[in-house]
């Protein structure tokens, strides 16, 4: 008898830990595997987007397992990317930015063969940041969107049990054309873990009703928090 009560007391003992947890989380708008800063609000709203075609670093690209961005200078680690990866986390983006109706939006694939001719005209050693500034400049816009894929690493197995879970990384940046000043960055890195393994996971876990998730589904919550603090869409 008292190993059975023993037993049921831990249970709840357990279950309400986890509520404590749940509600102390819920109050936060972010999670640790998000970061977002604004290095500078604009002083005017911005209207016009042109979005450059998102890029995927894998380890093979990055020559390891680190990458160092060409744009703002800061380290991330790499890993493998699925086929779909890059496609995934560009149309979640895009399609978020449509769906505001806040802006003009010029299409990743028009902003990339106007890269690409600027690209082939001009010097081997203009930086990147360069040419996507005067790429924004040939196209009218006030600010150009660079992205990047590190990582988009599929679930190998179900909603309810998994062999490996699904792990994403990615980061975007908001670049004025006039002066090439990074307005506002994006990250996100984030491998699933099991309410067991972190307790951190909490929030995550209750929003996604405790299963196992995609990377796509992954991806879209990384970019709904990301772009809480996009200028302008909230």
């Amino acid at each position: 008898m008292r190993t059975g009560k023993s037993k049921t007391v831990w249970i709840i003992v357990f279950i309400f830990s986890i509520a404590v947890v749940l509600l102390f989380y819920s109050g936060f708008s972010s999670t640790p595997d998000v970061k977002a800063a604004s290095q500078e609000v604009p002083s005017a709203p911005f209207k016009r987007i042109a979005i450059a075609p998102f890029v995927g670093i894998s380890p093979a690209e990055a020559g390891g397992s680190a990458y160092r961005c060409p744009i703002c200078g800061a380290v991330f680690s790499v890993g493998p990317i699925s086929d779909t990866g890059i496609s995934t986390v560009e149309d979640l983006f895009v399609t978020r930015l449509e769906e505001s109706a806040k802006f003009t939006i010029i299409t990743p694939d028009r902003v990339g063969a106007e890269y690409n001719v600027l690209a082939a005209a001009g010097s081997f050693k203009t930086s990147p940041l360069a040419l996507l500034k005067k790429t924004g400049e040939k196209l009218g816009a006030d600010v150009i969107v660079y992205g990047a894929i590190y990582r988009f690493r599929e679930r190998k197995g179900y909603s309810y049990s998994v062999e490996q879970p699904a792990s994403v990384s990615f980061a975007i940046h908001l670049i004025r054309v006039s002066d090439g000043i990074i307005l506002w960055s994006g990250v996100f890195d984030k491998t699933q873990t099991s309410l067991m393994e972190n307790v951190l996971q909490a929030k995550f876990f209750y929003k996604e009703k405790g299963k196992w998730v995609t990377a796509k589904e992954l991806a879209r919550s990384g970019m709904d928090d990301v772009l809480k603090t996009f200028p302008s869409l909230p």
